[in-house]
């Protein structure tokens, strides 16, 4: 659904992006994250039409979409600082929408309005909470049933019950009407339940992007104890992300096969050998950890 390639954006001194490439598939949910400053809402602009790269290709659905109203009828955006017209509400909004979407559904927005109770037809959408007009941005950008929905912090501000809410009336359209979801977030527990792939960004690159079976897959917490004190040099076979030893038991973070890593471990005949999986928050760390990202001991 979305390819790109080579992205470059500079703004005076600070290059945004730098030679950004990654790949989202059709009917794909698709997770962006990164430390603050990696320059994840720059590429999502950029994805939008609302930034133009100064190098490098960026398609949607096989056309570019800057200054292209064909290709962005097909997706609709939900960023982190929603804009509403000063006096409108929610049934002026979506008088609007239907003007410019022409796949926008009547009934599939009264159907929707049921899910967020909460929101007022007619009162000033500026002067509800943050909460309320995030609600309205979604029921809004559903209604138009996008090819492609590009969510920047979507669920920031919003309850638990409301979160699970909107993720499922998400999924719900990603299974029946394929539609694509890129989502950028810093809540990694949430985008771990809702998304099959990831990339991971960092100073204005994609260095990782992967289905989240596979990245899971190819990094492994190791839990081990030895007759001796010291754990099997491993290091030749298999990259070691991380080694912290507590009394004789040995944690290690190691990327590479599973099944191989077991098999190669067990020749040492461990009395202990336990492999756990790790979560998207703990691979964003590891990952980051030779970025000069890692987190640091502090003594106050």
């Amino acid at each position: 659904m979305i390819q790109g390639k080579d992205i470059c954006k500079r703004f005076g001194d600070f290059q945004a992006l730098d030679h950004a490439s990654f790949h989202v598939p059709k009917g794909a949910v698709y997770g962006l994250v990164g430390p603050n400053g990696a320059g994840k809402s720059t590429l999502l602009r950029h994805v939008t039409g609302i930034f133009r790269q100064d190098s490098g290709e960026l398609l949607v659905d096989g056309q570019k979409v800057f200054e292209n109203p064909a290709a962005k009828a097909k997706l609709t955006f939900i960023p982190d600082d929603i804009f509403y017209f000063r006096q409108a509400n929610l049934k002026e909004m979506k008088k609007y929408y239907e003007g410019i979407y022409p796949t926008f559904d009547t009934e599939l927005f009264d159907k929707l309005m049921d899910c967020f109770p909460a929101v007022d037809r007619k009162r000033n959408i500026r002067r509800m909470s943050k909460g309320m007009q995030k609600q309205a941005a979604f029921l809004l950008a559903i209604s138009c049933k996008p090819q492609l929905l590009v969510l920047d912090e979507p669920v920031d501000g919003l309850d638990p019950v409301m979160r699970r809410q909107i993720w499922n009336i998400l999924l719900n359209a990603v299974s029946e009407e394929q539609m694509t979801v890129l989502v950028s977030s810093h809540n990694l527990r949430e985008l771990e339940d809702v998304c099959d792939h990831v990339g991971i960004m960092h100073k204005g690159q994609v260095i990782l992007e992967r289905s989240l079976s596979e990245l899971q897959g190819s990094v492994t917490k190791l839990q081990m104890a030895f007759e001796g004190d010291e754990v099997p040099d491993i290091t030749g076979r298999f990259e070691v992300m991380n080694h912290t030893q507590l009394g004789r038991v040995h944690t290690l973070i190691v990327k590479g096969d599973q099944r191989e890593l077991g098999d190669y471990l067990a020749t040492f005949h461990p009395l202990v050998m336990d492999m756990l999986p790790l979560t998207l928050e703990e691979i964003f760390i590891y990952e980051l950890g030779g970025e000069d990202y890692e987190v640091k001991d502090i003594i106050l």
